[in-house]
């Protein structure tokens, strides 16, 4: 892990949904375009309406806005939703450091983490590192999943 950053998860407030909107349409902006899906209002919109407050957290870096992440609870497990990082502080550990902490939660609570990720997506790589599986697809959106534990050696 290179460069990685000093990082803090801390919830996130209702007023952020804006700052948080401006940051999705940031980072997915280029893989919507390949896949001829970007609109510049739907892609907030999306998030304004299914913004959860309560379920999201905002992450810090180096004490700065750099990101967030939902983790929402669903009948059969998690949900891990709405994972961005700013363009300045990707490729340098981050997004894993975060994932592996939620990830470490939702083991320990015994729970299978679901998510979906746009087709062709270098975020699907991520996933697949830290133990998620494709357990299905179409022509724009990847479902995995991971069980509790997954990726992780064997002990005993």
């Amino acid at each position: 892990m290179k460069d990685l950053l000093e990082w803090e998860l801390r919830p996130a407030g209702p007023d952020e949904v804006e700052a948080i909107a401006e940051l999705r349409a940031t980072v997915m902006r280029p893989d919507l375009e390949r896949l001829g899906r970007f609109d510049e209002h739907r892609v907030r919109q999306r998030f304004r309406d299914s913004f959860a407050p309560g379920h999201t957290s905002v992450i810090l870096a180096g004490g700065a806005f750099a990101g967030c992440v939902t983790l929402r609870p669903a009948e059969d497990g998690r949900w891990l939703e709405h994972f961005y990082l700013a363009p300045a502080v990707q490729g340098r550990g981050l997004g894993s450091a975060v994932l592996r902490a939620l990830l470490d939660r939702a083991d320990a609570e015994r729970a299978t983490v679901r998510l979906v990720v746009l087709r062709g997506s270098a975020a699907q790589r991520l996933y697949e590192r830290h133990g998620f599986t494709v357990e299905g697809a179409d022509e724009v959106d990847v479902l995995m999943v991971r069980r509790p534990d997954a990726g992780r050696p064997a002990t005993g």
